[in-house]
């Protein structure tokens, strides 16, 4: 049944009868809802506290972001949706085009910043609104497996940004 759906929605989109935003209400169901942990290889989570922060940093420089962990290449290419905290790097007074996105408020700004696969950096071509990037917030985009050095941190993904929702969850969430 599912192949004969998929069949129906490709005919149907290239007839031109759904448009783009009827094909990603479409893919949902191919929609990764992520918390942090799920970015952290299975085999790696036991070197990672509660807030994803490496759990002993060998390193003894306090300020350097600590290197620990790998990325989930499994997960490239993925459709996710996945909460944060925003922290602009690019756009303008009104929007964000691009943006660290971290697993806890502070992050990045206070040092150390978190490894590499507790950061993601997302690019939204359309431009995010600023004034709903203040708190947690939900990002849904393609999820790649890249390294992508900015001033503040290195990251492990990138997500190409298709929308922002507002995050529901504050139950589920914790802060501190």
């Amino acid at each position: 049944m599912k192949t004969l759906h998929k069949l129906f929605y490709i005919l149907m989109l290239s007839l031109g009868i759904f448009t783009p935003q009827v094909a990603l209400a479409e893919s949902e169901a191919d929609l990764l809802k992520l918390d942090w942990i799920d970015l952290i290889p299975e085999k790696e989570r036991n070197q990672f506290d509660a807030m994803g922060m490496p759990a002993v940093d060998h390193s003894g420089d306090v300020m350097a972001q600590s290197k620990v962990g790998t990325v989930r290449q499994e997960l490239n290419g993925s459709t996710v949706k996945i909460p944060g905290f925003v922290i602009p790097l690019e756009g303008d007074e009104d929007t964000v085009t691009e943006f660290l996105l971290v697993p806890y408020f502070g992050a990045c700004i206070h040092v150390p910043p978190p490894p590499p696969n507790q950061i993601v950096y997302v690019k939204f071509a359309e431009g995010a609104p600023v004034h709903r990037l203040w708190d947690v917030i939900y990002v849904v985009g393609t999820l790649k497996t890249e390294t992508i050095n900015s001033e503040l941190a290195e990251t492990g993904y990138l997500i190409d940004g298709i929308r922002i929702e507002d995050y529901d969850d504050y139950d589920d969430y914790d802060e501190n």
